[in-house]
């Protein structure tokens, strides 16, 4: 138990922190305004349409309203960017992940469920348990390894359970069914038209995402120096599924930037570095 204690508690810089919430606030902000504007939608969709899933029946969530879904959106713009530069951590943090958690509630309820915001919203909910954090800080905090560590399981989950949800629904004949070939001819572009004139390219492909999928909790196990190595082909085989289908998960691929040395990209220190060089060639 001391060692699955020390695993899950592995302190990390708050630099780190830092950096991973301004990322996921600022990713929320886009979310709302550029990858899923349609949310907005359905603030204009008659309400027996609205088939809340089984969170919000339980909680219970109110039926959406044109009044209820502005204000959300307005309010969680607002928040989030507030969030994002690392103010009030506790309080904006809660307040970003329960209008947020909202809002997935909205956009999931009329018949269409993504599985790519499990590791986001898991995120969302354990950033403000860490506290303050400043960029470039290197004081290390148990607490921020623990809200890392949850994020991570929370991806790998994801990719694990989809293989157990596609052999627990396909079967074994998922593996050889026509799923990629389908996916293809629905949204495929050029790049999938070339990969499906290939003999059985396809076939050995869905082999190969279950077997990845399942194989994915290995990650864990990896040296540092693997593991970048190992979560940089996981960024490749997302890019490869956009370029072939144009499905991004780009909320799980922020996510999965809890597996990253954030710390180290400190772009503000950056630009005032070049402004110092370029003060000092003009004097």
């Amino acid at each position: 138990m001391a060692a699955v204690k020390r695993w899950l508690f592995e302190p990390v810089p708050r630099g780190r922190i830092a950096a991973f919430r301004t990322l996921v606030y600022l990713f929320v902000v886009a979310d709302l305004t550029v990858i899923t504007p349609w949310v907005r939608t359905h603030a204009h969709v008659p309400g027996d349409l609205y088939q809340p899933l089984l969170v919000g029946r339980i909680l219970p969530l109110p039926t959406p309203t044109p009044l209820l879904v502005h204000a959300i959106f307005w309010i969680l713009l607002v928040t989030s960017l507030a969030a994002a530069t690392g103010r009030a951590p506790r309080v904006l943090g809660w307040t970003v992940f329960a209008l947020y958690f909202e809002w997935m509630i909205i956009a999931m309820s009329y018949g269409k469920v993504d599985h790519d915001r499990f590791g986001f919203l898991v995120a969302l909910a354990v950033l403000p348990t860490v506290g303050r954090a400043r960029h470039g800080d290197t004081t290390r905090t148990e607490a921020g390894g623990w809200a890392l560590r949850v994020t991570q399981i929370a991806v790998v989950c994801t990719y694990f359970l989809a293989a157990i949800a596609k052999l627990r629904f396909g079967g074994l004949d998922w593996l050889t069914s026509s799923v990629l070939a389908r996916a293809i001819i629905r949204r495929g572009t050029d790049f999938a038209d070339l990969i499906a004139q290939v003999p059985y390219l396809l076939i050995v492909a869905q082999f190969g995402i279950v077997a990845f999928e399942l194989l994915s909790p290995l990650i864990f196990v990896l040296r540092d120096r693997w593991r970048h190595a190992g979560i940089g082909f996981f960024y490749t085989f997302h890019l490869f599924t956009y370029a072939a289908i144009t499905i991004s998960f780009a909320p799980h691929l922020v996510a999965m930037a809890s597996f990253l040395p954030l710390e180290k990209v400190r772009p503000i220190e950056w630009l005032k570095a070049r402004r110092g060089e370029r003060a000092a060639a003009q004097t």
